[in-house]
């Protein structure tokens, strides 16, 4: 013989809002739903008395599984796709306008790396427009630190410019993930030769922006040479 619950606690739930995030469970871009509950004492399932709030709550609309609020702040694939495709554009252009844009190699080897993430299209002539309009916009350079030199002055893209660019994509790289930015750019300035003054600067703050230690940075730079 069954027996019936004479009392108990229901949640009711409204959502207040909806969108896409990355779903940790089903381990891919999902629909969400973010939903706050009114708990209510009921008696014979007859709700009665308020008993206060519960959530908010994060649900993925495919496999139902609850998540906190901070789940909502990992970037879907889609954007992390387009933060990292930011990024290398970013580093690209900054590493070339510090030392290579006048060297063949140094431009092909920007290209074959814009193409490998995403910029299908790139080729030489484009990247020789592009930073020229950029480097004719360019304004004077912010201030800088110490490690970074006064070389940094002939980069293409301030350091605000730059770190606002990595700074978003850092904490959802891994380390490797986070050095191997770093090193395409390395490679592309050692494409003409060795470093310059001004691409070591451009490379500091990649690896500062990219949270990489100083000395993680430095061991990385110094081994570049060995990949390239």
């Amino acid at each position: 013989m069954s027996r019936v619950r004479v009392a108990g606690v229901r949640t009711a739930w409204t959502t207040v809002e909806d969108g896409e995030f990355f779903c940790p469970a089903c381990g891919g871009d999902r629909n969400y739903e973010l939903r706050t509950g009114r708990r209510r004492l009921t008696v014979l399932r007859v709700p009665l008395l308020p008993r206060g709030t519960t959530g908010p709550t994060a649900v993925c609309s495919s496999c139902e599984s609850h998540f906190e609020p901070s789940a909502l702040q990992q970037p879907t694939t889609t954007q992390l796709g387009s933060l990292l495709r930011d990024a290398v554009h970013a580093v690209a252009l900054s590493v070339l306008g510090a030392g290579g844009a006048g060297s063949r190699t140094a431009r092909d080897a920007a290209v074959g790396w814009l193409r490998n993430t995403g910029f299908a299209s790139c080729d030489e002539e484009q990247l020789l427009i592009l930073l020229a309009a950029l480097d004719a916009d360019r304004a004077e350079p912010e201030h800088i630190t110490e490690r970074q030199a006064a070389p940094y002055a002939t980069g293409l893209t301030s350091e605000r410019e730059l770190r606002a660019v990595l700074a978003p994509l850092a904490p959802h790289l891994e380390s490797g993930g986070r050095e191997g930015l770093l090193l395409e750019g390395a490679c592309i300035a050692l494409a003409d030769g060795p470093y310059e003054a001004a691409e070591l600067a451009v490379l500091a703050v990649v690896g500062d922006a990219l949270r990489i230690p100083a000395e993680d940075v430095d061991r990385l730079l110094a081994a570049a040479p060995e990949r390239s």
